[in-house]
């Protein structure tokens, strides 16, 4: 009969083997991956985009360029890890992220809330409603401010649409129409509109073009261009947003908007 303290001893052995074999078990293992492992599995991140519309992305046949390609390669930058473009039609971006072929799209896409079942939105990072510009002498902060006065707009746009809607509530003012939205903003400029109404991109980027024009613009719709991610990403979809969030309160969303707009 073996003695207690023996049996002990024998035991104590054993658990040690098992020990050490347990451990030779770990140490073979990978470790676990980390958050941006998971969140960009492929070790790159692969970016959907349209790069049709410009100042947001644009292909000149050699590299693609504008304000999307520089949030997304700022993200990469963030993260440290490689950014892939992946230039498709603007029909087929939530295709090539719902078939995996793409981990987010930045894209200048709307927020659509008949999307929210297949892609989680970021925040937005531009908004490019309808602008109410005007001259600093006389500016206008709202439409309901604008009885009698002179409103000039691009013809058959959403600036027109919404300026009619606005003619059914107020007393009336002049609807001015023009052929293109910067004809618009030249007749306020000239003095022969009192206000325009245009979207934000291209009001930013006629004023790049005309820097001494004295203006004051205020917003009257919202058009939000967000960052989508497939529903099923949840790491995805938190390191983007995470980075936007960055960027707004470090100034790099500003500068990148600030060189193209």
């Amino acid at each position: 009969m073996v003695a207690p303290t023996r049996r002990i001893l024998y035991a104590l052995i054993l658990l040690t083997i098992a020990g050490i074999g347990v451990w030779l078990v770990i140490s073979q293992l990978e470790p676990p991956p980390t958050m941006t492992e998971r969140a960009f599995p492929y070790g790159e991140i692969r970016i959907g985009v349209d790069a049709s519309f410009p100042p947001f992305a644009v292909d000149d046949g050699t590299t693609v360029y504008g304000i999307d390609i520089d949030l997304g390669n700022a993200i990469g930058a963030y993260y440290g890890v490689p950014v892939r473009f992946i230039n498709i039609g603007y029909d087929a971006l939530y295709d090539v992220l719902t078939t995996d072929k793409a981990d987010i799209v930045i894209s200048a896409l709307l927020i659509n809330p008949l999307r929210t079942q297949e892609v989680r939105y970021t925040r937005h990072y531009f908004d490019n409603g309808l602008v109410l510009v005007s001259p600093n002498e006389q500016p206008f902060t709202s439409m309901a401010a604008l009885s009698g006065q002179r409103l000039s707009i691009e013809f058959g746009s959403p600036a027109d649409a919404e300026a009619r809607y606005w003619l059914r509530r107020i007393t009336a003012f002049n609807l001015l129409p023009y052929e293109l939205p910067n004809y618009a903003l030249d007749a306020v400029r000239m003095g022969d509109a009192d206000a325009a109404l245009v979207d934000a991109t291209t009001y930013f980027l006629y004023q790049r073009e005309q820097p001494d024009w004295q203006v004051r613009y205020h917003h009257v719709t919202n058009s939000f261009y967000a960052i989508a991610t497939r529903i099923d990403r949840l790491d995805t979809w938190q390191l983007v947003e995470d980075a936007l969030w960055i960027f707004a309160a470090d100034g790099t969303l500003e500068k990148i908007l600030r060189k193209w707009l």
